[in-house]
């Protein structure tokens, strides 16, 4: 075979090889090259797990004669309106909230969970109805300490919360064991407090 003959297979065999290997990764490079990033958006709700109960008659009757509930879609100047015209669920501690943050090593004392609970009813604030703005849309929800039963605190649940009062309970426990280890549980006083007929009556105290 001569150089001329060798180099007319050789070539086009090469160039179909060659060929090969690159239109895939052509393909390949064109896809990344035009492929659109898929963005996608969470809306968050601080009003979420919610138990709302859509009913204005319970909204509007019983609590005071010239309250009307704001929606909940309403503006928040427009629901704190509507909330000055109920009380805010009373507190019986005046000393000052003790803002530690999840992790602290706070010892187990009566001053300690009270400050902590305070800093607590501030935290998880949407739960409760310590601010006009959940006032005006029917959370007249609160907590109270009770007392300190070994290593288990004891609570109060009052007032009307659109949460389910368990969860309630649940997220308040969570907050004070995060920053009193010693606490080894966190209880109602009453297990009636955790059921729906009291959040129903609440409507009406």
């Amino acid at each position: 075979l001569t150089c001329n003959m060798l180099a007319k297979f050789i070539c086009p065999a090469a160039i179909v090889v060659c060929s090969s290997l690159l239109l895939p990764l052509s393909a390949a490079f064109h896809a990344v090259a035009t492929h659109k990033p898929i963005i996608r958006t969470h809306v968050m709700s601080s009003w979420d797990d919610f138990s709302y109960d859509d009913d204005d008659e319970l909204l509007d009757s019983g609590v005071d004669a010239d309250f009307k509930a704001a929606d909940e879609n309403d503006d928040p100047v427009a629901k704190a309106m509507a909330g000055q015209a109920l009380d805010a669920p009373e507190v019986y501690w005046d000393g000052e909230p003790i803002d530690v943050p999840v992790g602290s090593q706070l010892e187990l004392s009566e001053e300690n969970v009270q400050g902590v609970l305070a800093a607590c009813r501030q935290e998880i604030g949407t739960m409760f109805g310590y601010q006009a703005e959940n006032r005006g849309v029917g959370i007249t929800g609160g907590v109270d300490y009770v007392d300190l039963d070994g290593p288990t605190v004891v609570v109060h649940l009052k007032g009307r919360f659109w949460h389910q009062r368990p969860t309630v309970l649940t997220r308040v426990g969570a907050y004070l064991m995060g920053r009193i280890p010693e606490i080894v549980d966190v209880v109602v006083e009453d297990e009636y407090e955790l059921t729906d007929e009291a959040n129903d009556a609440a409507i009406l105290d």
